[in-house]
């Protein structure tokens, strides 16, 4: 996993949302839950743009010990791509990509490739091809910006689906991206000992879509499992990016937040990056 993070920090308002009593977080969350959590109180950022921070439930070795969700209504906020292999464009960090681009909140669009521009999966923006080749071994794809009226404005959908291609050629913007949940809700990675930092996209069951993002280092597998215990409704999710590539920036009026990743199994095994790296391809959100 390529790239680089920003800012260890959590901004004065999320340390408040942890440290409130009335939000509504759960004193526990996992098997050793006495009862169904809670759900999160969602903080408004912009129009159809909310925020949580939701405590993490396991051992903190690094990290912050946050689980960091940002949804969205696709129907009343604008999703985009942003691409460095476009003409004109560059790599930048979350931060920098929030402040160009004039957007509420940017995640990496996934992993890149040796050549530093090129998505390790297929993707597509309008005319621009990114990388027109899709890899097999990436299961998960995010659409928007649709191309005829009557369907979903985002959506995140899995290779399984029998209309895949139909559904791919109605949106003018395809991630494809290593796959973390199967829809409806199946974790579809098995117990590992590498673990990551992990920057992640989901959709929920009302048709939202998370940007989720933890410092913590998680395995896949019980990434996935802590995100299907939550009452967050999430559907299906794919991988963004990992380790101190990984990158979730919001920038909006009352509220700004600019985290980035360290620790990754075999890569980096340390908490010491404290500042984001510049990214090449990014998904982020734009006020209506």
């Amino acid at each position: 996993m390529f790239g680089r993070n920003a800012g260890l920090g959590l901004t004065s308002l999320a340390f408040a949302c942890l440290a409130s009593t009335s939000l509504g977080f759960p004193a526990r969350i996992g098997p050793a839950a006495a009862r169904p959590a809670p759900g999160p109180t969602w903080r408004p950022v912009a129009a159809g743009v909310e925020y949580a921070a939701l405590p993490i439930e396991k051992p903190v070795e690094s990290g912050d010990g946050v689980l960091h969700v940002l949804r969205i209504d696709p129907a009343r906020a604008e999703l985009r791509a942003h691409m460095a292999s476009e003409p004109g464009e560059e790599s930048r960090t979350a931060q920098e990509w929030c402040a160009a681009k004039d957007l509420v909140a940017v995640i990496n669009l996934g992993m890149y490739a040796m050549d530093m521009r090129s998505n390790v999966g297929f993707a597509r923006k309008g005319a621009h091809l990114n990388n027109g080749r899709q890899g097999a071994k990436y299961k998960s794809f995010l659409v928007f910006d649709p191309r005829r009226a009557g369907i979903a404005p985002a959506a995140i959908l899995d290779a399984e689906d029998p209309q895949l291609h139909k559904l791919l050629a109605d949106y003018d913007v395809v991630i494809q991206n290593l796959r973390l949940i199967r829809a409806p809700g199946q974790n579809v990675w098995s117990k590992q000992k590498k673990r990551w930092a992990e920057a992640a996209i989901a959709a929920d069951a009302e048709g939202r879509i998370l940007f989720l993002f933890t410092r913590t280092p998680f395995t896949m597998w019980e990434f996935n499992h802590t995100l299907l215990r939550l009452p967050l409704r999430i559907r299906n999710a794919m991988h963004a990016e990992g380790g101190p590539e990984a990158s979730l920036s919001v920038q909006a009026p009352g509220f700004e937040l600019h985290l980035n990743g360290s620790f990754e199994t075999g890569f980096h095994e340390g908490d010491d990056f404290t500042e984001q790296l510049a990214i090449p391809n990014v998904i982020g959100v734009a006020a209506r």
